[in-house]
């Protein structure tokens, strides 16, 4: 089996380029740029490396490098952003802050000339740049491919040797041709076949903790989201019976999803799913609490409190496990990148626990994987195709305080967003849709008098992988309709607005 070797260098995105790989047909490894040695990638067998971005400048002393001797292996190499400027500056290059400041989002690429990582790609099309550095002068042996008005080198190769570098994210969706560039290198330059599959990932994960966890107990905290339901149909292949699912209801949910989760999930366990009702006791915690991040903390250290409760009630249990996917882990921090906000499951976790090990078996995967994995497993595609939801659910979709009035208020806006917009058939073309409730106030006027109420915010995007994500262009009609059921439906709600924000700059979420 052909192997692209992704090598990382603290980038957000390391797991999405291996994930572009993997779309492909071809096997990707992810390996921290300490961890592996030019030998080491040379017994491996890699058929080619990816140089992934990274949040520092290559000139400065405390930035992340790699032995120089990578570029003669014989092996193609790919630098994307901090991984473009790193093969230049390994080459003999010149690396500066960038003459024109930062270049962030969508901008034009010229491609003059034509170059095998660029064939099939016109000469002017839009890529995502996001970066202050820049390539001032290319190394020997290399020539400039693509430019933009901000970047003179936004593309540089040594054909001779196969090494390329892009200062753009190729891998990101807003790079229109970014596929068809990966593709190239792949298969184009290092000569790689299409011989992975999803079945392949299942059978692997299912094997190894059926393995690591033999003679174990597990218990899973199983929101009835997509990530964990998926996570609980594989655990139970894997461990059968040695599987608790536990529920746990903290009073964040969606309009009636706790008895639906409770539905689907107790005929489908049996003997093995645990609903608790904890709703009190999470409100009560996150009573005057305001700041995001002190609310997913809180949310997350409560539901560890609430498993080792139920755990000492089932007797011995060994690991508790998690319906983590990658993009928690990246936007919570992981390595050398940044934390943007902590996931109740990754960064939200308290230090102290009573259980002996965690399992994440999706921790690797993004949505779109997890999806399809799910209907590997045999799930049913209502349950695989369901809407994301966070597990500090309505608690991250409250900007400010956590109250028994605002839930109530959001669960009857979000509902009717969502009623309306599965009744025009977009629930399955838009990645993600939810209302939020701000900690705004604003003056209305409602049969001839004055209101004051809070403002609700609609958010919808487009994505496939949750790294990156579209505003989506709902049509106005729908939008209508949606504020006026919510402003005449939902007392204490005055004003909606949509919010057109993408990721980035933003997140999909608000808080």
């Amino acid at each position: 089996m052909d192997k692209i070797l992704v090598l990382d260098f603290g980038g957000q995105y390391d797991q999405l380029i291996a994930r572009r790989v993997r779309a492909a047909g071809v096997y990707a490894e992810i390996e921290r740029y300490g961890s592996i040695s030019c030998e080491g990638i040379l017994s491996r067998g890699f058929r080619g490396i990816i140089f992934t971005g990274g949040p520092n400048s290559v000139y400065a002393g405390s930035s992340p490098k790699y032995d120089a001797k990578v570029l003669g292996l014989g092996i193609p190499v790919l630098g994307i952003c901090y991984g473009h400027q790193l093969l230049a500056y390994l080459a003999g290059g010149t690396i500066a802050p960038a003459q024109s400041g930062s270049e962030y989002g969508r901008t034009e690429l010229r491609i003059p000339g034509g170059s095998p990582l660029f064939q099939g790609v016109p000469e002017k099309s839009v890529c995502w740049m996001s970066h202050s550095d820049a390539v001032a002068a290319v190394p020997e042996g290399f020539e400039t491919l693509a430019g933009t008005d901000s970047c003179p080198c936004a593309a540089m190769g040594d054909e001779k040797r196969k090494l390329y570098g892009v200062q753009f994210h190729p891998e990101v969706t807003h790079t229109e041709y970014g596929e068809t560039v990966l593709k190239n290198f792949v298969f184009g330059i290092c000569g790689c076949s299409a011989d992975w599959r999803m079945g392949d990932v299942l059978e692997q994960t299912v094997e190894k903790y059926r393995r690591e966890l033999s003679g174990q107990r597990v218990l899973l905290g199983l929101s009835g989201g997509v990530d964990s339901s998926v996570a609980a149909a594989l655990l139970q292949r894997a461990v059968g019976d040695g599987l608790t699912c536990v529920f746990v209801d903290h009073g964040l949910l969606r309009k009636g999803e706790g008895d639906l989760v409770e539905k689907t999930f107790g005929e489908r366990l049996g003997k093995g799913f645990v609903r608790v009702d904890a709703q009190e006791r999470f409100l009560r915690k996150l009573r005057g609490v305001t700041d995001p991040e002190t609310k997913r903390r809180i949310i997350g250290e409560e539901f560890i409190r609430v498993f080792e409760e139920e755990a000492a009630k089932l007797g011995r249990i060994d690991v508790l496990a998690q319906g983590t996917i990658y993009p928690d882990v990246i936007e919570s921090g992981k390595g050398d990148s940044a934390v943007i906000k902590s996931h109740h499951n990754v960064g939200g976790l308290p230090e102290r626990m009573s259980f002996g090990r965690i399992a994440e078996p999706l921790r690797e995967l993004f949505k779109d994987e997890v999806r399809e994995l799910g209907e590997e497993l045999g799930l049913p595609r209502e349950l695989v195709r369901r809407q994301p939801f966070p597990g500090p659910g309505l608690g991250v979709r409250i900007v400010g305080e956590v109250t028994n009035e605002k839930l109530d208020m959001l669960r009857e806006a979000d509902a009717v967003f969502r009623e309306e917009l599965e009744s025009e058939g977009l629930n399955e073309q838009v990645g993600q849709y939810f209302a939020a409730l701000t900690d705004t106030k604003s003056v209305g006027v409602m049969g001839d008098a004055r209101t004051y109420g809070y403002v609700c915010a609609l958010r919808a995007v487009t994505t496939d992988d949750f790294m990156t994500a579209s505003w989506t262009h709902l049509p106005y009609g729908l939008l209508e309709r949606v504020s006026s059921r919510i402003t005449n439906e939902v007392p204490g709600i005055t004003r909606v607005v949509y919010d057109i924000t993408s990721k980035p700059p933003a997140t999909v979420e608000w808080e």
